[in-house]
């Protein structure tokens, strides 16, 4: 069995990059997640920043240079992605744009992929849902039902960001465990489905009283 590659993509424009840490710690909960099911996956980071006048060459010349290529059939070969970006303006940032428009449109098809960014404040954080998830959508990538969104604040004693770095790692995991044909990723404890509140028994005169239902005729003859 070949084990899968999980590429993460980040954007980030400033070294050290919170964007790039979050597309660290995305990666490292999807390996964790993967322990125990036979599967030992690589991991492959693309940093945007270094390959920004190769895409603008590619888009304005229309071949691409050989990072930009490599870039390019890096994430043809991958299982999985992970793909982080900075917000400007309420959305992606044309950096992290413009690498995506430079890929087939038949690239991710099927490809089980993360959406995350990070911002200065969580006002922000729609943006998941209004711009990248439509993105990606488009490319007809798995997107999982978890996208993370890390403010500024949320990188310290916050254990929220944490919850939402894992219940993501675990979804790409499953996704990653299914496509290789191995065993069920492993669901850690931070993030196990919590149990259900039971209804309320109606026996032995608990709970909600029966419902009374009156004739639509005896309410026209004020009979109720």
């Amino acid at each position: 069995m070949r084990n899968p590659k999980i590429v993460v993509i980040t954007a980030g424009l400033s070294e050290p990059s919170s964007t790039a840490l979050l597309g660290e710690r995305l990666a490292d909960s999807a390996l964790s997640r993967l322990e125990g099911t036979g599967l030992t996956a690589q991991v492959e980071t693309i940093s945007l920043r270094g390959l920004a006048h190769g895409i603008a060459d590619y888009m304005t010349m229309g071949f691409p240079s050989g990072e930009v290529g490599s870039a390019l059939d890096t994430v043809r070969s991958a299982d999985a992605i992970i793909a982080v970006t900075p917000t400007f303006k309420a959305g992606y940032t044309g950096l992290f744009k413009s690498f995506w428009d430079l890929t087939d449109d038949d690239d991710l098809v099927g490809i089980p992929t993360i959406v995350a960014a990070t911002g200065g404040t969580a006002r922000h954080s729609l943006m998941i849902e209004s711009s990248l998830r439509p993105l990606f959508a488009y490319l007809h990538a798995d997107v999982v039902p978890t996208g993370v969104f890390a403010a500024t604040d949320d990188f310290g004693a916050d254990s929220s960001l944490q919850h939402r770095i894992d219940r993501a790692g675990l979804e790409l995991a499953e996704r990653i465990a299914w496509r290789s044909g191995a065993t069920r990723a492993e669901r850690a404890p931070s993030v196990e489905k919590e149990t259900e509140p039971k209804a309320p028994s109606l026996a032995g005169g608990r709970g909600l009283p029966p419902l009374k239902v009156t004739p639509f005729d005896q309410l026209l003859n004020g009979e109720a």
